[in-house]
């Protein structure tokens, strides 16, 4: 699935017509197209389900529906040359009323999470925990709605995650650490908590329904539709060695989001930008500060497809620099020649993980790093998930990897974890 070349797009398939891949249509409004693959290791005991919803999108097709979407045609400038930017096809939905595009994600939701147990072998009565990662909830109570629609008991924790494209990842860096600050902050440690106890946790992202309330050039060309999920045991199948959270507030503005969630929209100084909130006692709810597009109607503006590089290449090196020296310390204390074998890499844009890579190779850090979600877009925090359940097939018991994940706001969640 490694883009290759400029014309990666004619060697591509879409994902709906992949081997495995289950296909359905959801009966909302004219009825939305659906697929799923679940995925399993049955030597380190892990598994899940990654996919998208929404007509599937070429980059020539996308034209029209974005044309359609803006009332005017694109303007030869406007248009991004995608492919060397890792992208050929993305999944966008149809235009919906409210009700309708709740009862949609909450039931795509409800089938990754049903799809993912199964694939680990687990009744959803089984699960103890749920934790999901999401830039814009379609509803506040979004990860309570998935998990009961699944089957899982009301007494299972309930964790929403949102600091955009990083929101899987600061989910699965807070259920594997349990030495984050952020739990000092809570009073309440769900690491400690949620360790041996089975648990499903990823990103799910309905960014068409996000990104369409933009009239952003670049995102509208970038984003789409996707989610994926994993099943894990904290401290068993999956454990945490070293790891490294990082915020920065984007005082500029680069990549600017609309907070469609509860948040104060305020900082303290020296504290950090989450704010922790308690719906019951079995809903938490771990919420980004974002900088918000200035004229408070837009969904997410960006700046320019460069800034980002800086934005997210600059401060993304020296976090995963500090968390790779962290990793050497501890091999080398524990006298143990090791090395981690993978990373799992937050897909945001080719060009950003090429020169990640690069800048990273320059300092003598040689991690690889494959590019393995060209036909889903940029699916924000669904991203890492699906990228590690593509790996997933190619890892050994023993190895050792690393999570990056990075998003607006900025947030940073770099971590090495052992199967």
């Amino acid at each position: 699935m490694n883009i290759k070349s400029k014309n990666s797009q004619n060697i591509v398939a879409p994902f709906f017509e992949q081997p495995q891949v289950e296909t359905d249509v959801i009966p909302v409004r004219e009825g939305v197209p659906f697929g799923i693959k679940r995925v399993f290791h049955p030597e380190i005991g892990i598994g899940g389900a990654y996919g998208a919803w929404g007509k599937s999108y070429d980059n020539e097709a996308l034209i029209p529906l974005l044309e359609d979407h803006l009332g005017k045609p694109l303007l030869k400038e406007e248009r991004m040359n995608l492919a060397p930017l890792g992208f050929v096809h993305r999944h966008h939905g149809p235009v919906l009323s409210d009700d309708e595009q709740l009862e949609l994600e909450v039931e795509v939701g409800a089938r990754f999470l049903r799809e993912a147990a199964k694939a680990n072998g687990w009744e959803p009565e089984e699960v103890e925990g749920v934790l999901i990662g999401m830039t814009g909830p379609v509803s506040d109570d979004y990860t309570e709605k998935i998990a009961k629609k699944a089957g899982i008991p009301e007494s299972a924790i309930k964790i929403s995650v949102h600091k955009a494209c990083d929101s899987s990842m600061g989910a699965l860096h807070l259920l594997l650490n349990p030495d984050l600050a952020v739990h000092q902050q809570t009073k309440r440690n769900v690491a400690k908590e949620l360790f041996g106890k089975k648990v499903l946790i990823g990103g799910i992202e309905g960014l068409s329904r996000v990104v369409m309330k933009s009239r952003d050039i670049s995102a509208l060309q970038l984003f789409g539709n996707g989610a994926g999920v994993i099943g894990v045991i904290p401290g068993q199948t999956m454990k945490f060695l070293v790891g490294k959270p990082h915020e920065v507030y984007d005082e500029k503005g680069v990549l600017t989001v609309a907070m469609s969630y509860p948040h104060s929209g305020q900082t303290k100084v020296d504290q950090s930008m989450i704010e922790f909130s308690q719906s019951g006692d079995n809903h938490l709810r771990f919420a980004g500060l974002m900088h918000e597009p200035e004229d408070r109607i837009s969904s997410v503006a960006m700046a320019s497809p460069m800034g980002m590089v800086k934005l997210f290449v600059r401060t993304g090196v020296q976090v995963v620099f500090d968390v790779y020296e962290k990793y050497q310390a501890m091999m080398d204390e524990m006298g143990i020649a090791k090395q981690i074998t993978v990373g799992i890499v937050h897909h945001a844009n080719l060009k950003i993980n090429s020169l990640k890579a690069k800048q990273l190779k320059d300092i003598g850090i040689q991690i690889p790093m494959p590019w393995i979600l060209s036909e889903f877009g940029n699916v924000s925090a669904a991203s890492n998930m699906i990228a590690f359940l593509r790996q997933l097939p190619l890892i050994k018991p023993g190895d050792h990897i690393l999570f990056d994940g990075f998003g607006a706001g900025t947030y940073y969640d770099t971590f090495a974890v052992a199967f």
